[in-house]
């Protein structure tokens, strides 16, 4: 291809992505701004694309704006059910004057949308490739979430178009400067297989040698964090890291007989006195095996916070179905 026609192609493309950046509606872009962290948050947690969870949320609310989703902060639509006892508002949808769930805050919403997602119904989206954003789209409309037979096209299009798909690999993408270790490098993993090292240079991603076995580096809270996996112990962690031992407890508050169970975070840098600006007023029901600690582990929260917080001393022990205050 010539020079001159190099920079035609170029200059053409960039004309296509300017368009593009410009029909993109601003309400979609804020609201993507303001909850993507949620989606990713969610997505670690349960397996649920944040891609899929950005483009329903945004599709069932209206990007927030919608009526229902102003007066009860469901960003989902999801109807009351038999199993909800919590409050309620009525809103016509598919008849008139149906029940559907309310919420405090929107975050709750998102909980409870993931929590929604893993019944049986759904069983088989989660045998899908992480990154299979179109399968999840088409699998949730085959599996009767919604009866609007554009749905699953809806949702692709919606992820296409505002580039969601870039959230659905690793947190470290939402702000690389901040999750970079300290030689400007970070880890993330490309379709849930391969662990790679890149470097943030301006902006810009740089690929280096993959390695297969590292653990990849999230980011909970906006700190850089790991997930533990069957056979990790403290000191297998801080070796690979290069942290010393004793800090690494120190910034998880855990002791060298801490038990680390598959699952959980474990933090490269000092738990935060807040949880996440995003869980503000939210209610963490403790599941079967949780403690004060898990609790403040998943969130990446200080365990004197959460006991401050709910009144708690540091004798109590949540019991399966308890609420915990994540962010006053």
């Amino acid at each position: 291809m010539s020079i001159a026609k190099q920079i035609f192609v170029f200059a053409l493309s960039a004309v296509c992505l300017m368009s593009n950046a410009q029909n993109r509606n601003a309400n979609y872009v804020k609201y993507i701004e303001q909850y993507k962290q949620i989606a990713i948050d969610q997505m670690n947690k349960y397996g649920i694309p944040a891609s899929i969870t950005l483009a329903q949320a945004i599709l069932e609310s209206g990007a927030g704006q919608a009526d229902l989703a102003k007066r009860s902060n469901n960003h989902f639509g999801i109807k009351c059910g038999s199993s909800w006892s919590g409050p309620s508002v009525r809103h016509d949808d598919d008849k008139k004057g149906e029940c559907f769930r309310k919420y405090d805050y929107v975050s709750q919403s998102y909980e409870d949308h993931s929590l929604f997602l893993k019944r049986d119904r759904y069983a088989r989206l989660f045998t899908l490739e992480p990154d299979d954003y179109r399968g999840w789209a088409k699998g949730l409309k085959a599996c009767g979430y919604a009866t609007l037979p554009t749905y699953a096209d809806r949702l692709i299009k919606l992820i296409d178009d505002y580039d969601l798909h870039q959230y659905d690999y690793a947190t470290t993408q939402l702000d690389l400067a901040d999750a970079a270790d300290d030689d400007g490098s970070y880890e993330y993993e490309e379709k849930g297989k391969v662990v790679e090292r890149a470097q943030y240079t301006q902006g810009k991603t740089t690929r280096y040698t993959r390695n297969r076995n590292q653990h990849v580096v999230y980011s909970v809270n906006k700190l850089k964090c790991v997930i533990v996996r069957k056979g990790d112990t403290w000191y297998s962690i801080s070796k690979e890291k290069g942290i010393e031992l004793d800090r690494l407890l120190r910034y998880n508050e855990a002791g060298r007989n801490t038990v680390l169970t598959p699952g959980m975070n474990v933090f490269l840098q000092k738990k935060r006195s807040k949880a996440d600006k995003n869980y503000k007023g939210y209610w963490h029901k403790v599941q079967f095996g949780e403690t004060m600690y898990t609790i403040s582990q998943r969130y990446g929260v200080r365990m004197k916070t959460l006991y401050r917080i709910n009144f708690k001393k540091r004798s109590f022990v949540p019991q399966r179905g308890e609420i915990i205050l994540i962010r006053k």
